[in-house]
């Protein structure tokens, strides 16, 4: 099958097309050819050797897919050949055929194209799995939301509103704190604005309820600031690469916490039971149109390496996809 190869450790220019085994599924498992693929900042970091898969994974990268069922293994039930679904990987994403465990699969939402749908699976599990199942979102409280224009900035967003909470979401140029503002939240610029402040004005002094942190580094002291009594600051990414300190007898007297946490390297029990929250929380709110994935741009498989480069130039908006 044709596969993205990482031919070493290194920038985009390492990711060549060329050619792979194709996988057979094991017991439990369904065979997927895919449609698409999802990118995400670990596929990067992965790139880079910096991210290695979790043992027994594929080393080919890509964590999300759509496609159609190709092939069903033994005990799989409920899946059948032919399907339309998407589905969360370990790896192996970047290629024409994907196995995954049956309990990790979705089915393509009928308002989504089968291609968009490769942007759904990571994306709604993290949110899905940090914002409500950890830290409880409740409606009517305040969800603050850093990298608001991201493919997981973008979906918390809409299913906070959907659900009934307000959100203040961080960007970093006046057309993206627009398109947060588009999607229904509170947009804040944060090379011109303080969010701690804006956070305050908002919410008339008594901050938010749970924060979603992708930047990490010097973000957590103000997300101390920012947080209201009670709150959770769920931390999900480190994408400042920077160390982060606070003030704790703060968080103490708010009574908060902090709660890192990753969706990859999860037992797969723990992914299965928070792909089935999404299946039954948030596909309703995809099929009625309240939520959808934001893409901004499909590549060509064979163009991984410029896919990634538009990553890593933090230009876009949503999610960003290999078509085959």
């Amino acid at each position: 099958m044709r596969a993205i190869l990482r031919s070493e450790d290194g920038g985009p220019e390492v990711l060549t097309l060329g050619e792979a085994p194709r996988p057979t599924p094991s017991d439990g498992e369904v065979l997927v050819r895919v449609s698409a693929a999802g990118l995400n900042r670990a596929d990067l970091n992965q790139r880079e050797g910096h991210y290695p898969p979790p043992a027994g994974a594929s080393e080919i990268l890509g964590m999300e897919v759509s496609g159609l069922i190709e092939e069903v293994g033994p005990s799989v039930t409920g899946w059948k050949v032919g399907d339309e679904v998407c589905a969360l990987l370990p790896g192996g994403g970047y290629a024409e055929f994907a196995t995954v465990d049956a309990g990790l699969v979705l089915p393509k939402p009928n308002t989504v194209d089968l291609v968009d749908a490769a942007g759904l699976p990571e994306v709604a599990a993290t949110v899905w799995s940090n914002v409500f199942l950890n830290a409880q979102l409740q409606p009517g409280e305040t969800l603050l939301v850093h990298g608001g224009t991201s493919g997981i900035g973008t979906m918390a967003i809409q299913i906070a509103r959907a659900l009934g909470s307000p959100v203040v979401a961080t960007a970093g140029s006046p057309e993206k704190v627009a398109f947060c503002e588009s999607l229904g939240a509170v947009g804040v610029d944060y090379k011109e604005q303080d969010f701690v402040s804006v956070v305050r004005e908002v919410t008339g002094g008594r901050g938010a309820d749970v924060v979603l942190d992708l930047v990490g580094g010097d973000y957590l002291a103000r997300n101390v600031e920012a947080l209201a009594t009670n709150g959770r600051i769920m931390v999900i990414a480190n994408q400042s690469g920077g160390e982060s300190t606070f003030a704790l007898g703060k968080l103490m007297a708010k009574r908060g916490r902090i709660w890192g946490t990753t969706l990859r390297a999860r037992p797969l029990p723990e992914k299965i039971e928070i792909v089935g929250g999404v299946r039954e929380h948030v596909w309703p709110l995809i099929e009625s149109g309240l939520v959808h994935p934001v893409i901004d741009r499909v590549y060509r498989l064979d163009e991984a390496g410029d896919a990634h480069r538009r990553m890593e130039s933090s230009g876009h908006i949503g999610k960003l996809l290999l078509a085959l």
